[in-house]
């Protein structure tokens, strides 16, 4: 993680010498267009001062069994072998000879799901989801999706846009190989890039002032404790530069740690079973306290359990803040908690 400095609502940090481009993903962000993602954690990712690890889930593995069968669909059915996608143009070992971009262009980037040839040249774009949330297509592609296909139209030179949908239920996210693409469960949205956005040169210019503004000056923009509280709570850890002493300690705490709660597994019923105990004979010593008396006890062979009854003065919060000095004698005391927290 890069070093930062905190602004009002902002962040700085050194430009990077080598930010990540603005893809079809990143692009309605940056517009404030896409309600998923906010344009201070996309800035984030392109500075590369902070992003959260990509681990695979049910959904983005499923997309990747599906997606090529919703190609050979497509192929089959409407474009009659006239698609083509990354595996056919640059390989089977795509990402890691393009580096996940497709463009060669300083600012923009990313990488398509299939082109439609005519002539040996390609003459639109296909951009393939899937999703369980079929409300969020009643009224077309939804906008970030639209945009991240139109700026590959833009790169690439071309008009046509075609948006494909498959829409999966939860036996498809457990199954994805049995999939099958139908007109029931996928539609297609073809539209003509400065049709749908006669105005898209706009939509590029904003972005590239964007990236002037705040990847070359290394100045984010404004942040909302809100929305961007994952990433913001990420960004104020300061992680120690350890050295070996402390590697050693943090070694030999992790197997102790380890060996605790393989011991912590061992006894976790007994543990149980001694809180319920605990909690019945407690209840019963509450029941009987008499008047004056301040302990009751219950002794065994080796231990006596002990009920001690106790009086402490409390603040009557709700008087005080009724009268109005709530705010005026409430004092902000900061105390720290060291604990351990599961690395991903």
């Amino acid at each position: 993680m890069k070093e930062v400095r905190w602004l009002k609502s902002r962040i700085e940090t050194e430009a990077p010498k080598n930010p990540k481009k603005i893809t079809g993903s990143r692009f309605a962000s940056i517009l404030g267009l896409d309600r998923w993602n906010t344009p201070f954690k996309t800035w984030c990712a392109i500075t590369r001062t902070y992003e959260e690890p990509f681990t695979d889930t049910k959904y983005t593995l499923a997309g990747k069994v599906i997606e090529p069968k919703v190609i050979e669909y497509l192929n089959k059915v409407y474009f009659f072998g006239a698609l083509k996608s990354p595996t056919d143009i640059y390989g089977s070992d795509y990402f890691e000879k393009t580096r996940g971009n497709f463009f060669d262009h300083p600012i923009f980037g990313g990488m398509w799901d299939a082109l439609l040839y005519h002539n040996g040249k390609p003459v639109a774009v296909i951009e393939i989801k899937t999703t369980g949330r079929s409300e969020d297509w009643v009224d077309g592609t939804p906008i970030h999706y639209a945009l991240q296909a139109c700026l590959y139209a833009y790169l690439l030179g071309v008009e046509d846009v075609v948006m494909v949908a498959s829409f999966l239920g939860e036996e498809d996210y457990e199954h994805p190989e049995k999939f099958i693409p139908s007109s029931e469960n996928t539609i297609i949205d073809e539209f003509k890039l400065y049709e749908r956005y006669p105005m898209f040169q706009k939509f590029i210019d904003r972005a590239t002032d964007w990236w002037e503004e705040h990847v070359i000056q290394g100045i984010s923009p404004p942040f909302d404790e809100k929305t961007d509280a994952d990433i913001l709570t990420e960004l104020r850890k300061y992680r120690v530069d350890q050295g070996n002493e402390l590697d050693t300690l943090v070694a030999e705490l992790e197997k102790l740690k380890a060996e605790l709660d393989a011991h912590a597994d061992l006894v976790k019923d007994k543990e149980k079973r001694y809180k319920e105990i605990t909690a019945q004979l407690k209840a019963f010593c509450e029941t009987q306290l008499r008047d004056g008396d301040n302990q009751v006890s219950i002794s065994g062979t080796d231990w006596e359990w002990v009920l001690t009854k106790s009086r402490r003065s409390e603040i009557d919060t709700d008087a005080l803040e009724a009268d109005g000095l709530l705010e005026k004698y409430t004092v902000v005391k900061e105390s720290t908690r060291f604990a351990p927290k599961r690395r991903k």
